[in-house]
């Protein structure tokens, strides 16, 4: 009988662990650009894509472009969440960041409730170049999984 119970927990895990897992990626986009004439979003995606019909591979023989089109490419149904840029006018604006990241709260909140864990958290940013730049982005992307 125990030789049974373990292997059913045995069967169980392997069975547990074998099950794909799924991921889901929701981008935020914060505007840095001087005078808060940036505009900032959280964007989640609602359609799936399979890369692998976007995607050619390169060889010493064959080296022929991606021929992808970018209108087959692009998704048009997602979610857009306003943020609020992070400068004013008057520079930077601590309430605008405070408000943004209860925004965020609430769209991690949200998913976390619908099942989904997060499981990676990445950032980057593109700043001011110099005189006369005037763009910049802090994006960052919350990677969920299930």
């Amino acid at each position: 009988m125990k030789k049974i119970i373990l292997a059913a927990v045995v069967l169980f895990a392997a069975t547990f662990t074998m099950s794909a897992q799924q991921y889901h990626v929701v981008t935020s986009v914060e505007s840095i650009v001087p005078n808060g004439l940036g505009r900032s979003r959280i964007i989640n995606a609602l359609e799936d894509k399979d890369y692998k019909e976007f995607t050619s591979v390169q060889t010493e023989d064959d080296n022929t472009r991606n021929k992808s089109k970018r209108n087959e490419i692009r998704v048009k149904n997602f979610e857009e969440t306003k943020l609020l840029n992070f400068y004013n006018i008057g520079g930077i604006r601590f309430q605008n960041i405070a408000a943004n990241d209860a925004l965020i709260t609430s769209m991690i909140n949200d998913m976390v409730s619908n099942g989904w864990e997060l499981a990676f958290v990445v950032s980057g940013v593109e700043s001011e170049g110099g005189k006369g730049d005037g763009q910049g982005i802090f994006i960052t992307r919350y990677i969920f999984k299930k």
